[in-house]
């Protein structure tokens, strides 16, 4: 895939990749069973592209308005421990991995697709959404991915990540 020149600067830069989880690593349907159980729907190609990110040392951490056992279960096969859910505030959450990861603002990726989302989405250095984000996302991001929310967007955007920083096997 070919990314615009400014876009492939900026993800030279990433040290850390931050997403949102509904709509962005699933297709933003939760389908619940007859006694509530929550049932959401992870695309394969995003959790490979994240061991793929993890073994080149780029960690990755989700922030989501909305608590889920699924997202915590998932979150955990993943080993992923930056997971926040039932964040009201993102930004608060925002600031408090930089100072544990000691970033800035420009090392950092971040993945959103509604308006709680751009606050942080107008703080970081590498702004992406996916084609079914609301238009007041897509029109403020760096990039749009090809790919919807829960169909592989992710992993789209840490191959960009990676070859970028050339650390994609295949290069």
């Amino acid at each position: 895939m070919i990314f615009p020149n400014d876009v492939f600067e900026r993800a030279k830069r990433v040290r850390y990749l931050l997403t949102d989880v509904d709509g962005v690593l699933t297709n933003g349907v939760i389908l619940m069973g007859e006694h509530g159980e929550e049932i959401t729907g992870f695309s394969i190609y995003d959790g490979l592209g994240i061991s793929l990110l993890k073994e080149a040392n780029i960690p990755i951490g989700w922030i989501s308005g909305r608590k889920s056992q699924a997202v915590m279960r998932r979150a955990a096969d993943l080993g992923i421990s930056e997971c926040h859910l039932g964040i009201s505030n993102k930004v608060e959450t925002y600031h408090q991995i930089l100072d544990r990861h000691h970033l800035e603002d420009n090392e950092v990726a971040y993945m959103g697709d509604d308006l709680i989302d751009l606050p942080i989405l107008r703080r970081v250095g590498l702004a992406l959404s996916v084609p079914n984000a609301v238009d007041a996302v897509k029109s403020e991001v760096h990039w749009v991915t090809q790919k919807r929310g829960g169909e592989g967007a992710v992993r789209e955007v840490i191959d960009l990540i990676l070859s970028a920083q050339r650390r994609l096997e295949s290069e």
